[in-house]
């Protein structure tokens, strides 16, 4: 299962590159993140944990092209989870997509309820966003 979910940010790139990789400071502007901290540097190989609706989870950054891309990804309590993050310049803005797929057995045993939590959460991440980046 997978869904996807785009926003106009009226922030410069590497502003809103630079708040969406500060990984440890999510929870200070992502309200749905109660905590979050980073082994390393924002790289390919480097794990972060995160809380967020009360489950625990550790990602593993799998892509970074910055101030363009980031993809990271790993399992969380049987619901393997992978997330890409893009970034493009458009017109003094910035384009943000994101699209993150699950699987597992919490998945498919739920797929409509899933789809719509997922769905919910990728719309709130990118407003969080938009207004963190906008007000700063």
């Amino acid at each position: 299962m997978s869904c996807a979910a785009d926003i106009l940010v009226d922030a410069t790139l590497q502003r809103v590159w630079e708040l969406h990789t500060d990984i440890s400071a999510w929870s200070a502007w992502q309200t749905d993140i109660t905590a979050s901290a980073i082994d390393g540097l924002v790289e390919p190989g480097t794990v972060f944990h995160w809380s967020t609706f009360g489950l625990d989870i550790d990602s593993t950054i799998y892509a970074v092209d910055a101030p363009h891309r980031i993809l990271w990804g790993g399992p969380a309590h049987g619901i393997t989870g992978v997330h890409l993050w893009t970034f493009t310049e458009v017109d003094g803005k910035v384009h943000v997509h994101t699209e993150e797929s699950w699987d597992g057995v919490p998945i498919r045993a739920d797929i409509a309820g899933m789809h719509a939590a997922l769905d919910g959460s990728l719309a709130a991440w990118l407003e969080y966003l938009k207004k963190t980046t906008e007000s700063a």
